[in-house]
Parts: C-alpha cells; structure tokens; sequence
C-alpha cells in the first residue's frame, strides 16, 4: 500500500525562525525547526525527514508537496546539478547544496512520487502540515523546542539538525541521525527562490527520476541593508534584532516569487493592507497579488528605521529601479505574537 504523506516548511521572516514538518494521520507525523532558516531549508528538510524515517519501509511513497521548488529541485533539476558538479547553469553553487546531496542519497532506490498541492486551499494533510511547521517556527521563535511528533513505526533514521542548511548524515555509524557539535551556519539570502503554491500552476504528480535540467538563470533583487537611527533605544542589540528582522522581510516583498505567492502574502502582508504608490494608487492586498507586478532588478536601501511603540516599526526606504527611477517608500509593520505583518505602504517617486 502507497504511503502518502504531506511535507511542508515554515519560517517567520524567511529567513527567521523557521519550521518542517510531513503529516500522514495523527498517529504519524513529526516536526521539527532552527532559530533561523528559510522557507525552502523547511520544506526540503520535511522531506528529507519523511524519507529517512520510511526508509526501512518497502511502500511507495507519495508525497503531496505546496512547494514547486522542491518538486523540481528533486524530479527535475538535481540530476543535471550532480553532473556539474553541484553547480547551476549560471556557474553559482546550488542553494542548500547539503541538503540536496542528502535528499539525493536518500531517495536512490525508493519508489517515490511527487504531486503538487495548492497551499491554504482546503487540503486537510497540507493544512495539517502546515499547521505544524508553522507551530515548530513559531516555538523556536519563543526560545522553546516542539513537539517533534511520533514520528514513523520502526523508523531508525531522522534528517534535521542543528543547521538547516547541513542536516546530519544518517548511517550505520549515525542511525539516528544526530547532531554533531558544528555550530550552525548562515541561512541562504533573502533572494533565494520560493515557488510556493503560484497560481495559474497546474497541479499534478511527478516522478522522482525526472531530467537533468533547470531554469534558466534569475535576476534576483539586491539590498543594502542597515540600520537607521530614530527611536531613543536604537542602538540596544534588541530593536537591531527587530529592525534586521523587518529589512528582511521588507526585502523579501522585493522577490516575485514571493509577491506571487498568496501563501507568502498572506504571511507577510496584514488584512486590512494598503498601499498608496507613487502614482497616488491604492492598493489592497488582493489587488496587489492579482496584478502580479515584477520587482526584478529594484534595490532597497535603507534610510532610516524608526520604533513608533513596541509592536510597530516605521522603515523608511529607497527603491531604485533597473530604469534609473527611484522612489522613497515609507513602511509600516506591526507585531502581532511573534509574527510581524506589513500594514501600510506609501511610495514617494524622487525628482
């Protein structure tokens, strides 16, 4: 009988506190997370868990995904990696190459398919995953651990350390898979891909031994990220924490994968959301995410960050377009729990 399992990834700033987890039934799923991780780093560490925890199964495993990119990192594009030595087709070194190798490792000889499923659309074991994983983010983001969950009968071997982009190996020296006392290194930039449930994508199921090949190369957006002066505390290490946590979310607004990604907007773009552009437009959240507008080639540049109160910080920043033209944007986020949302936007064009 076909095993068929849910696999989803979680981080609260991407990269922030980030969590995985795969669901089958009540009685078998597991979680885990980091302090600090990416979307992608969760969603391949879920599957990478799934797999190693069914290894010593002989079912076929069919794993309902949200995540393009995983989906076509494993089917389609790491076998062409592998025969570049790890390398894109740009040259660059592949995003969490780590934890693709051990994903690469661990699905040889396995009958597994894939088939991608639309995010926060009603489907009962995604949403159950994500629920999950969104809880082990938002747990390391307290400074506590999860619930790891029951995990799989008889599994021997486990796929998340204490680094997310260098999950440990799992053999006959390491069955469980442990962690090793390598401290944890820096999560993927902000411009790292994240093709979550984009709409107008067909759903369908994949195999595990698809071609070699891989997107051609993308622009992603740059930052010059930094710190403004503007509130009597801002020099404590505590509002640097938040302020460099919302220029990375307030740069990763700038990556279309991520503005056409409504699972992505939903987390990062508050409700009641409104933006006045340059034009004088308004904008909703829905409007925004319909219009699908491109932000390739536009750098932020940090002008000043400011604490209004607590739970709401002013970051007032400079876009420059690949056309020359540049605007002043002024954004508010608040914070609700752990989660921060924008709420406000306004743009300003420069003479």
């Amino acid at each position: 009988m076909t095993i068929i399992a849910a696999a989803d990834g979680s981080a609260l700033g991407n990269p922030g506190p980030a969590g995985w987890a795969w669901y089958i039934d009540d009685a078998r799923w597991r979680c885990g997370g980091w302090k600090r991780g990416t979307n992608n780093q969760g969603e391949l560490t879920a599957v990478l868990d799934l797999l190693r925890q069914t290894a010593h199964t002989d079912e076929p495993l069919h794993v309902l995904c949200d995540s393009q990119y995983v989906i076509n990192s494993i089917t389609k594009w790491m076998a062409g990696w592998k025969r570049k030595g790890w390398k894109k087709a740009d040259g660059k070194p592949v995003l969490n190459v780590e934890v693709m190798k051990a994903l690469d490792a661990a699905i040889q000889g396995r009958n597994v398919t894939f088939e991608w499923v639309k995010g926060h659309a009603g489907h009962e074991m995604n949403e159950k995953a994500d629920e999950l994983a969104n809880s082990a983010a938002k747990a390391h983001a307290a400074k506590k651990l999860p619930d790891a969950g029951p995990g799989f009968p008889g599994a021997t071997a486990v796929g998340a350390g204490e680094d997310p982009a260098a999950p440990p190996t799992a053999g006959k020296d390491n069955p469980k898979g442990t962690t090793t006392t390598t401290p944890p290194t820096e999560p993927a930039p902000a411009d790292e891909p994240d093709l979550f449930s984009l709409d107008g994508l067909a759903s369908g199921s994949s195999s595990s031994s698809g071609p070699g090949s891989e997107p051609a190369s993308k622009s992603h957006t740059s930052a010059n990220a930094g710190t403004g002066s503007g509130s009597p505390a801002s020099g404590s290490a505590t509002d640097s924490d938040v302020f460099a946590q919302v220029v990375a979310l307030e740069r990763s607004l700038l990556d279309d994968a991520v503005r056409l990604d409504r699972k992505q907007l939903t987390r990062l773009l508050d409700v009641r959301w409104r933006q006045v552009d340059a034009s004088g437009r308004t904008w909703t959240r829905r409007e925004v995410s319909e219009a699908g507008r491109s932000h390739t080639g536009v750098e932020l540049e940090v002008v000043e960050t400011r604490r209004l109160s607590d739970d709401v910080v002013l970051l007032l920043w400079r876009a420059s377009g690949p056309d020359g033209v540049s605007s002043l944007r002024s954004s508010i986020w608040q914070r609700t729990g752990t989660e921060w949302k924008q709420v406000y936007q306004q743009g300003t064009r420069e003479a």
